[in-house]
């Protein structure tokens, strides 16, 4: 045996192959056996360790382990994840056509399943058409995304809308939910989805309004947090959107979280502070109303701002018109604009140029119902103000056609029966109908009347409470001058450039923001 293991010992210092140490071997040695130099492919049983005996001790020579062992079956292949069911390829095949027989027969087009792996059976493949029926998807809406069908029902489905269901969509609209994004149904739900919920959480989006949020655009589901969504939110920040306002914005329009800001937000931005709108101002808009950001800029903004000029609105004016109106950036415009100018044109006998000025003033009219603009002009018409004189008032005062009828008789009748002043004045001052007659006309026309005191309407009637006060005890009776502008929903503005306001240190862009109007 000492004689065996140091002729080993020789062949593997020469680096000789060892196989020629057993050929050296005397033949009586038990590892010189023709059993024991066979080669594996002459071997009967090639896995079963052969095995001899050598001073009664039993010694094993196992074949080691290779994975390359399956290529002699090379029709079995590892089990799926999914399906945990071991098939053969020509059971695969089998199963495929089968299924994709069944599909056909109830409507489905396979073959963008092609690369999908099926389920083992048809019964699988029945119970989740079954399952999406159930849902509310018909055929069709299967046909446009038909790797829903690659989605396990326990494993997949079920999970996805039990969340979806926790986080506030309701049950009956689950199956809308998937008919619009049904790539959710591929999603991990503690991987993708669970991590966006909390993105909107912290960006103060209610949690009862997820929910809503996700229904009105479902796609935020597949969205990285690190990608579009960050940038779109940090960039809002920067122009000065103050950060608590950013989860209202994205529940009112939550697709701006899907806009880029190189190619969409940005570019409106510096659009529309070329037209002399400040970034405040923009950031105030985009606050109450984050659809702005929606408009498209080349089809939809700059058309519109040219069909402004072209329509007589003043290049200087232009930031006003959309402070005042920020919605009219994305109206149909040439059409409402050629319409409104027309009628006024007609019925009320208000030139081009002075339709314009209308415009600037309040361009709410654009959207104004013709109907609704003809019943205070019929009131003053039938109060014998000529036509030319109700034109005049319309272009001084815009906000003249959208005050209610009731009240304006109110307002007439005591001008006429108590007052007793001629019409004249009422073409001079239309801001008349909008002051309240019981709580300032009323009163101060009593006042007027116990001191003797002869003025004009613009003169008791377009000032603070203080400041009639001080007209009422002064010695002498000031002279007319130009009234205070009026901007709908701004602060008077009297000649001069001052402005009469609490606030004494404001700023431009602020004055600018404080005529931005909600109708």
């Amino acid at each position: 045996m000492l004689d065996v293991i140091a002729k080993m010992a020789s062949v593997l210092r020469r680096k000789r192959p060892v196989t020629s140490f057993f050929l050296d071997l005397p033949k009586n040695s038990p590892f010189a056996s023709e059993s024991f130099l066979r080669k594996p492919s002459q071997n009967p049983h090639p896995l079963t360790p052969s095995t001899s005996y050598l001073n009664n001790n039993r010694v094993q020579f196992i074949r080691p382990f290779s994975t390359k062992s399956t290529a002699k079956f090379p029709e079995y292949q590892m089990p799926s994840v999914s399906w945990g069911v071991i098939q053969g390829r020509k059971e695969k095949l089998v199963s495929r056509v089968i299924i994709c027989d069944y599909l056909k027969g109830i409507g489905i087009i396979p073959e963008e399943l092609e690369d999908l792996e099926l389920p083992s059976t048809v019964e699988v493949m029945r119970e989740r058409v079954e399952f999406l029926q159930k849902l509310g998807l018909t055929i069709d809406d299967i046909n446009e995304y038909p790797l829903m069908l690659g989605c396990s029902v326990r494993k997949n489905i079920i999970p996805v809308l039990g969340y979806l269901e926790k986080i506030g969509i309701q049950r009956p609209k689950l199956g809308e939910f998937v008919k619009n994004y049904p790539q959710c149904l591929h999603a991990s739900v503690v991987v993708e989805l669970v991590p966006v919920i909390k993105f909107l959480r912290g960006l103060d989006v209610e949690k009862q309004d997820i929910g809503y949020v996700l229904m009105k655009y479902p796609e935020l589901l597949g969205f990285k947090l690190e990608g579009t969504m960050s940038t779109s939110v940090a960039y809002l920040v920067s122009i000065g959107v103050h950060p608590r306002d950013i989860g209202p914005m994205v529940t009112q329009y939550p697709y701006v979280l899907g806009m880029r800001v190189g190619t969409m937000i940005k570019p409106l931005v510096d659009y529309l502070v070329s037209l002399g709108l400040p970034k405040k101002i923009l950031a105030r808009m985009f606050e109450k109303r984050a659809y702005l950001l929606g408009y498209d800029l080349e089809d939809t903004v700059k058309p519109n701002v040219e069909c402004l000029i072209s329509f007589g609105i003043r290049q200087e004016a232009i930031a006003s018109v959309i402070a005042q109106y920020p919605q009219i950036l994305g109206l149909p415009l040439k059409a409402k604009l050629s319409s409104q100018q027309y009628f006024f044109n007609l019925k009320l006998k208000v030139d081009p140029d002075g339709f314009a000025r209308v415009i600037e003033k309040m361009p709410q009219i654009v959207s104004l119902n013709q109907h609704v603009i003809m019943k205070p002009m019929e009131f003053l018409l039938g109060r014998a103000v000529p036509a030319e004189d109700v034109a005049k008032m319309i272009v001084k005062f815009p906000q003249l056609v959208a005050l209610q009828v009731g009240l304006m008789k109110n307002s007439y009748y005591f001008f006429k029966s108590e007052m007793g002043r001629p019409v004249k004045e009422l073409v001079e001052f239309p801001e008349y109908f909008t002051y309240s007659l019981e709580s300032r006309i009323k009163p101060r026309f009593q006042r007027l009347q116990s001191k003797g005191i002869s003025c004009s309407l613009a003169w008791f009637l377009n000032c603070s409470d203080q400041r009639f006060e001080e007209r009422l005890h002064g010695h002498y009776i000031e002279a007319e001058s130009a009234g205070p502008s009026f901007f709908m929903g701004g602060k008077l503005e009297l000649p001069g450039n001052e402005i009469v306001s609490e606030e004494e240190d404001e700023s431009d862009d602020e004055i600018l923001y404080r005529r931005t109007v909600s109708l």
